[in-house]
């Protein structure tokens, strides 16, 4: 029976433990940090050492396409997927080493300090009409109506790609983001061949913005990508999947997380409080909710060799998740880690929420002055902001990879 509840206890993907992992997270830390998963046929691995080093280790590889490439065997074969798995066999997130260096730093240029903060005016415009837009009102359900706009409009924007187009970009973005990390009891292959139409209407619709680009360069970051490109350091294919990359990437977790920093903020009222006295806490505010609860709690590697980790045999080809919230939440590398702290030293406690290493996010800088820009216009436009009391929240917590809300309802 202890064997049997054991078991249940460390079923990763759990009912109970998909709602609150933070119990599991603890448990697996201090009993079995290198954490077999038969469930998930994969390794999980929590402690913040163990994960920091795992991101700097050459033997495990960010190359996940045999992964993808199993789930469409599974679906009848390649052909189901083959454009999705294309697409994404062309990303900067799927090569490692000096090929990786090589794509990584076409991109780069555009997501600098000084390239971002020249954003910021737009960024702002950008959040102030979706708040004013609302403030009438009284309500929202942000996850409607600020969390699902904010991040492709202001994408749009970075990449000079037309405003109006950002609902077919978000049609785009859901099937791509669902079958990267499929829910639990999906159909997947009814999700694999929406993926796949996604794909190749994203594909079709970037390749007719560059061509258009090329003819007439702007200051935007696909201006960038297209000079780098034409110097011979990406293939057009690599392009424009890397252009797909940058905007489904920073749409799905950025959006998530503004909804669950906001949470975090309204259901801890005396940060709130820290906050509204002190706005120049947004930046530290802003750090804590990333690690707090995290838009995506764990990334996976795929082992390019067999290797020893904390006594564990790790085969070559075996599937390594790498706990990102559970890192988050170690002791040993965060004070008292359940607390959410918004004063907390973030300059000397670095969170995993943004990876590590040479696979560090590109889109982190943007991310941050997204949700910074966000929780500020808030702040000012919306006193008495706080949860809607008549509609409980939805916590979107069906798979290991994405953890945001359904729903979100607050007031003012």
């Amino acid at each position: 029976m202890a064997s049997a509840a054991r078991t249940l206890q460390f079923n990763l993907v759990a009912p109970e433990n998909l709602l609150d992992p933070v119990p599991l997270y603890r448990e697996l830390r201090k009993h079995d940090p290198v954490h077999w998963s038969d469930t998930v046929q994969a390794w999980f691995i929590t402690r913040y050492d163990d994960v920091f080093n795992c991101f700097r280790d050459p033997r495990l590889s960010a190359n996940r396409l045999k992964f993808f490439e199993m789930v469409a065997q599974g679906l009848g074969g390649p052909e189901v997927v083959k454009d999705f798995i294309k697409m994404i066999s062309d990303q900067l997130s799927q090569r490692d080493g000096r090929e990786h260096i090589q794509m990584r730093r076409q991109a780069a240029a555009g997501f600098s300090p000084q390239a971002l903060d020249a954003w910021r005016p737009s960024v702002r415009r950008i959040t102030e009409q979706l708040v004013a837009d609302v403030k009438a009102q009284g309500r929202m359900n942000t996850v409607e109506t600020l969390s699902s706009q904010l991040p492709p409009l202001v994408i749009a924007e970075v990449l000079g790609i037309p405003k109006e187009d950002r609902e077919r970009f978000l049609a785009w973005a859901r099937p791509l983001a669902d079958f990267s990390a499929p829910t639990a009891g999906m159909d997947l292959l009814d999700l694999g061949r929406r993926a796949n139409a996604a794909t190749r209407e994203l594909y079709e619709y970037l390749g007719g913005i560059i061509e258009a680009r090329r003819r007439a360069p702007g200051e935007d970051l696909l201006s960038q990508m297209i000079h780098y490109q034409e110097a011979g350091q990406m293939t057009p294919e690599q392009l424009v999947s890397n252009a797909g990359l940058i905007l489904i990437a920073g749409y799905t977790t950025t959006a998530d997380q503004i909804n669950n920093g906001l949470h975090d903020l309204l259901t801890h009222p005396d940060q709130l409080q820290k906050l509204q006295e002190d706005r120049t806490l947004v930046r530290s505010a802003v750090e804590e909710m990333i690690r707090y609860t995290s838009a995506v709690p764990v990334t996976h590697r795929v082992a390019a060799e067999t290797f020893q980790l904390r006594g564990k045999t790790i085969r070559k080809g075996d599937v390594v998740f790498l706990g990102l919230a559970a890192a988050n939440r170690d002791p040993d590398a965060f004070p008292d880690p359940d607390r959410f702290d918004i004063t907390r030293d973030a300059n000397h406690q670095k969170h995993m929420s943004f990876g590590f290493g040479p696979h560090h996010c590109l889109g982190s800088g943007l991310a941050r002055r997204e949700l910074e820009i966000a929780f500020e216009v808030l702040l000012e436009r919306l006193p008495g902001l706080r949860l809607d009391e008549t509609q409980l929240p939805q916590i979107k917590c069906h798979s290991l990879m994405f953890r945001g809300f359904e729903s979100l309802h607050v007031r003012w």
